[in-house]
Protein backbone atom coordinates (compact mmCIF):
# COMPACT_ATOMS: atom_id res chain seq x y z
CA UNK A 1 0.00 0.00 0.00
CA UNK A 2 1.51 3.19 -1.11
CA UNK A 3 1.52 6.06 1.86
CA UNK A 4 -1.14 8.09 0.10
CA UNK A 5 -3.34 5.04 0.10
CA UNK A 6 -2.82 4.87 3.79
CA UNK A 7 -3.65 8.16 4.42
CA UNK A 8 -6.90 7.13 2.78
CA UNK A 9 -7.40 4.63 5.22
CA UNK A 10 -9.29 4.92 8.74
CA UNK A 11 -7.46 3.89 11.92
CA UNK A 12 -8.88 2.53 14.76
CA UNK A 13 -9.69 4.77 17.61
CA UNK A 14 -7.99 3.43 20.91
CA UNK A 15 -7.34 4.36 24.44
CA UNK A 16 -4.21 2.89 25.63
CA UNK A 17 -3.80 3.22 29.54
CA UNK A 18 -0.83 5.20 30.85
CA UNK A 19 0.59 2.94 32.08
CA UNK A 20 0.65 0.28 29.33
CA UNK A 21 1.64 3.10 26.61
CA UNK A 22 4.83 3.67 29.10
CA UNK A 23 5.60 -0.23 29.20
CA UNK A 24 5.18 -0.16 25.30
CA UNK A 25 7.70 2.69 25.03
CA UNK A 26 9.83 2.09 27.89
CA UNK A 27 10.42 -1.39 27.29
CA UNK A 28 11.22 -1.71 23.94
CA UNK A 29 11.61 -5.50 23.22
CA UNK A 30 8.74 -6.16 25.38
CA UNK A 31 5.55 -7.87 25.30
CA UNK A 32 4.02 -4.69 24.15
CA UNK A 33 5.94 -3.90 21.94
CA UNK A 34 3.21 -5.29 19.37
CA UNK A 35 1.37 -2.31 20.99
CA UNK A 36 3.49 0.22 20.60
CA UNK A 37 4.02 -1.16 16.15
CA UNK A 38 0.48 -1.17 16.29
CA UNK A 39 0.78 2.64 16.71
CA UNK A 40 3.14 3.41 14.63
CA UNK A 41 2.50 1.28 11.56
CA UNK A 42 -1.01 2.95 11.32
CA UNK A 43 -3.14 0.07 12.01
CA UNK A 44 -4.48 1.55 15.66
CA UNK A 45 -5.07 5.57 15.95
CA UNK A 46 -4.42 6.09 19.90
CA UNK A 47 -6.57 8.83 20.97
CA UNK A 48 -5.39 11.63 24.30
CA UNK A 49 -6.88 14.25 26.02
CA UNK A 50 -5.57 17.10 28.17
CA UNK A 51 -5.97 15.23 30.79
CA UNK A 52 -4.51 11.77 30.01
CA UNK A 53 -1.71 13.75 27.80
CA UNK A 54 -0.53 15.77 31.02
CA UNK A 55 -0.56 12.45 32.66
CA UNK A 56 1.45 10.48 30.71
CA UNK A 57 4.14 13.54 30.44
CA UNK A 58 4.09 13.42 34.72
CA UNK A 59 4.58 10.00 34.84
CA UNK A 60 7.68 10.05 32.36
CA UNK A 61 9.67 12.37 35.19
CA UNK A 62 9.05 9.25 38.05
CA UNK A 63 12.42 8.30 39.36
CA UNK A 64 11.80 5.38 39.33
CA UNK A 65 12.37 5.47 35.16
CA UNK A 66 15.70 7.41 35.58
CA UNK A 67 14.69 8.91 32.21
CA UNK A 68 16.49 12.14 31.51
CA UNK A 69 14.32 15.21 30.11
CA UNK A 70 16.23 14.35 26.51
CA UNK A 71 14.95 10.45 26.81
CA UNK A 72 11.22 11.57 27.97
CA UNK A 73 11.15 13.70 24.94
CA UNK A 74 12.24 10.95 22.49
CA UNK A 75 9.96 9.16 23.84
CA UNK A 76 6.83 11.26 23.86
CA UNK A 77 8.03 12.19 20.03
CA UNK A 78 7.63 7.86 20.04
CA UNK A 79 3.65 8.45 20.52
CA UNK A 80 2.60 11.85 20.29
CA UNK A 81 2.40 12.49 16.79
CA UNK A 82 0.56 8.97 16.28
CA UNK A 83 -2.19 10.45 18.52
CA UNK A 84 -5.72 12.21 18.08
CA UNK A 85 -6.40 14.41 20.70
CA UNK A 86 -9.78 14.81 21.28
CA UNK A 87 -11.63 17.65 23.47
CA UNK A 88 -13.77 16.01 25.84
CA UNK A 89 -17.13 18.16 26.31
CA UNK A 90 -18.03 20.03 29.29
CA UNK A 91 -19.87 18.43 30.70
CA UNK A 92 -18.00 15.05 30.28
CA UNK A 93 -20.08 11.83 28.96
CA UNK A 94 -21.36 10.33 31.88
CA UNK A 95 -19.42 6.97 32.97
CA UNK A 96 -20.36 4.20 35.40
CA UNK A 97 -18.62 4.49 39.43
CA UNK A 98 -15.32 3.56 39.03
CA UNK A 99 -13.23 2.66 42.71
CA UNK A 100 -10.60 4.92 40.90
CA UNK A 101 -11.41 8.17 40.40
CA UNK A 102 -8.11 8.70 38.70
CA UNK A 103 -9.54 6.63 35.67
CA UNK A 104 -12.78 8.40 34.62
CA UNK A 105 -10.69 10.32 32.05
CA UNK A 106 -9.91 7.27 30.12
CA UNK A 107 -13.16 6.51 30.13
CA UNK A 108 -14.43 9.28 29.15
CA UNK A 109 -12.20 9.89 26.29
CA UNK A 110 -13.28 6.64 25.12
CA UNK A 111 -16.99 7.65 25.23
CA UNK A 112 -15.99 11.22 23.94
CA UNK A 113 -13.64 9.84 21.15
CA UNK A 114 -15.59 7.21 19.89
CA UNK A 115 -12.81 4.52 20.47
CA UNK A 116 -13.25 1.27 19.26
CA UNK A 117 -11.61 0.16 22.66
CA UNK A 118 -10.12 0.97 25.54
CA UNK A 119 -7.21 -0.86 26.45
CA UNK A 120 -6.11 -1.17 30.16
CA UNK A 121 -3.55 -3.78 32.62
CA UNK A 122 -5.62 -1.69 35.33
CA UNK A 123 -8.17 -3.67 37.35
CA UNK A 124 -10.36 -0.68 38.45
CA UNK A 125 -10.96 -0.20 34.69
CA UNK A 126 -11.20 -3.19 33.61
CA UNK A 127 -13.58 -3.81 36.09
CA UNK A 128 -15.94 -1.78 34.43
CA UNK A 129 -15.62 -3.75 31.23
CA UNK A 130 -19.59 -4.46 30.42
CA UNK A 131 -21.22 -0.80 31.72
CA UNK A 132 -19.98 1.35 29.24
CA UNK A 133 -20.65 2.09 25.70
CA UNK A 134 -16.92 1.15 24.94
CA UNK A 135 -15.14 -2.72 25.16
CA UNK A 136 -12.70 -2.35 27.86
CA UNK A 137 -9.90 -4.70 27.13
CA UNK A 138 -6.25 -6.16 28.52
CA UNK A 139 -3.40 -5.84 26.63
CA UNK A 140 -3.24 -9.47 25.73
CA UNK A 141 -7.37 -9.30 24.93
CA UNK A 142 -6.83 -6.41 22.38
CA UNK A 143 -3.58 -7.58 20.67
CA UNK A 144 -5.70 -10.77 19.99
CA UNK A 145 -8.21 -8.59 17.73
CA UNK A 146 -4.82 -7.21 16.38
CA UNK A 147 -3.43 -10.67 15.38
CA UNK A 148 -6.65 -12.60 14.47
Amino acid sequence: MTHAASGLRKLTPVVIDTNLVLSALVFAQGRLTPLRQAWQGGRIQPLVSRITAAELIRVLTYPKFKLTPEEQQELLADYLPYCKTVQVPQPPPPTPDCRDPGDIPFVQLALAGRAKALVSGDRDLLALAGSVACPILSADQFLMTLNP
